[in-house]
């Protein structure tokens, strides 16, 4: 039997077991998948979202005050009572008033004497018996003593003052009684206004405007309340506030939407036209590193990080460099693309 071929069997077989298994291929990274948008040319942008509190415009706040000390007689309405045109408010009765009203009947009984005398007088000049003179100082009698009588009843009229001497106090506006200082048998002296009456309901909003947003804010620009309504900046203060560093500015909303109550917060949504040449993209498509705002474009070959420039806020962003419309930008699974995408 011939063996010396086993050992070289065995031999050959180690060599084999010695020699390196070659390495596996590395695999390729990846493809991260995220949803895109597409970047449209820009026509306005959301300068900020503010604040804002419903205020009554000029003239929908009215006084009402008793022309003359008095005695409040009897109050016929109470804070926070819707009233009408002319809705009787309070009666209050005054000396001052008693005696206008004596002097209106004193003048009204003056004036039916001076007229008779004035017409007897005419017709005694027109037949020769007295000289025409007569009848002409006693015809400016009588008009005297109407020009008396018109002018205390104006007087009267205006006060609400009734032949008694009492005063009837009246709403001069539809709406609410924000302010009711009166009491039966309180004094009223006639110089404060115890009674205010607003309009229900207001369009008008006040805010205000950050001194960081002062160059590109003026009166004109449009706002939305994040209840749908639309309106317009009326007007923005000249001067800055020192204790709040804004601007105080009036938001008047557009006529057709429910009239809203004085003191309600909104928040509004102010918008300007976009610069010339920006392009408009969702807001999720935007990532931030190290302070410099980003989007990730597509191409070819994946994705890349682009730099851009952005102007005003919310959503959709605005932007004036880095980015062109018609560019695709990712809006899902950022801080995926983050860490893959290399800078």
């Amino acid at each position: 039997m011939f063996r010396p071929a086993a050992p070289l069997l065995i031999a050959a077989a180690l060599a084999g077991c010695s020699q390196t298994a070659p390495a596996p291929a590395p695999e390729a990274p990846a493809q991260i998948e995220a949803r895109t948008a597409v970047a449209v040319a820009a026509t306005d942008m959301i300068l900020a979202q503010l604040s804002a509190t419903v205020v009554q415009p000029p003239g929908a706040r009215v006084a009402v005050a008793t022309p003359f000390a008095g005695l409040v007689r009897s109050v016929h309405v109470q804070a926070g009572q819707v009233v009408q045109p002319g809705q009787l408010l309070a009666i209050v009765v005054s000396r001052d008033a008693m005696a206008l009203a004596a002097e209106l009947a004193q003048a009204q009984s003056r004036r039916g004497v001076t007229a008779a005398e004035a017409a007897r007088m005419a017709e005694l000049a027109r037949a020769g018996v007295v000289a025409g003179s007569r009848a002409d100082a006693a015809a400016a009698a009588s008009h005297q003593d109407d020009i008396s009588v018109r002018m205390a009843r104006a007087m009267l009229d205006q006060a609400h003052v009734a032949s008694d001497g009492s005063i009837r106090l009246v709403a001069p506006i539809a709406g609410r009684v924000v302010s009711m200082a009166m009491d039966a048998g309180a004094a009223v002296d006639g110089m404060s206004a115890p009674i205010i009456i607003e309009r229900d309901g207001s369009r008008w909003l006040a805010l205000q405007i950050p001194e960081r947003l002062a160059p590109a804010v003026r009166a004109g620009l449009p706002v939305t309340t994040d209840g749908g309504q639309t309106g317009r900046l009326e007007t923005v203060a000249a001067a800055l506030d020192p204790a709040t560093r804004a601007f105080a500015a009036r938001v008047r909303l557009a006529d057709g939407g429910a009239p809203l109550v004085s003191g309600r917060l909104l928040r509004l949504t102010l918008r300007a036209a976009a610069p010339a040449g920006a392009v408009s993209v969702p807001a999720a498509a935007i990532a931030s590193e190290n302070g410099q705002d980003l989007v990730y474009v597509k191409g070819s070959a994946g994705f890349a990080a682009r730099p851009v420039t952005l102007v005003g806020s919310g959503d959709p962003a605005v932007i004036t460099a880095g980015l062109k419309a018609g560019d695709s930008v990712a809006i899902s699974n950022l801080p995926e693309l983050r860490a893959a995408v290399p800078r």
